[in-house]
Order: structure tokens, then sequence, then C-alpha cells
């Protein structure tokens, strides 16, 4: 089975579905095991929605302040970014942008 990033439990979304998972776990109602599986799940899910269901592309414009190359993992911090879309603009102080292979290393 392919494993996937877990950069998305950092989400919101992930984080709500992880302090879910933590309470029903001290709750007694679901074990750790489970929860592992829960988890991994959505790692699957979310990234396979993202690939397959977003279909909106937007273009950004900023300052690249730092950048790093790390077990395939591209990471960029850039300052005063502005995203343009199909009908708005937005902008930002700062933002960092994480970029991964779609396969994981060794897949």
């Amino acid at each position: 089975m392919p494993s996937y990033y877990e950069l998305y439990r950092t989400s919101t979304l992930g984080a709500a579905l992880t302090d879910s998972l933590d309470d029903l776990i001290t709750a007694g109602h679901i074990t750790p095991q489970l929860a592992i599986q829960v988890l991994e799940q959505y790692d699957k899910s979310i990234s396979e929605a993202l690939s397959t269901r977003v279909k909106a592309k937007a273009v950004m414009k900023g300052n690249l302040r730092t950048y790093r190359f790390c077990d395939d993992v591209w990471t960029f911090i850039i300052r005063n970014p502005t995203f343009k879309f199909d009908h708005e603009t937005a902008t930002a102080d700062k933002v960092k942008v994480v970029a991964c292979n779609l396969k994981r290393p060794g897949e």
C-alpha cells in the first residue's frame, strides 16, 4: 500500500480530525490503531481529491525570501505575495509553499 504525505494533517480540517480522534480515544470509543487508520485514509483521500477534483489555477508573484529542498520536498517562503485568480486578486504579508512529488521516494 503506498504511503501518502501527512502535510494536510496540519490544515484546519486535519487538526479538527486529529482533535476529534484524540477525544474518541480518551473516551474509550476507539482504539489508537483505528485512529491511525483513519488518519492514513484521510491522507490518501485529501491527496487524491486535491489532485483530481481541484481545477482552479492561480498566478503568484512575490519576493522569494527562503527556499529549501530536503527529502524530495521543496519549501518556499515568499514575502508580499500577490495571487491572481480568474476573477479576483489576494495578497498577504508572507506565505509558505510546500511542494512534494506526486509519488513518495522509493515508490
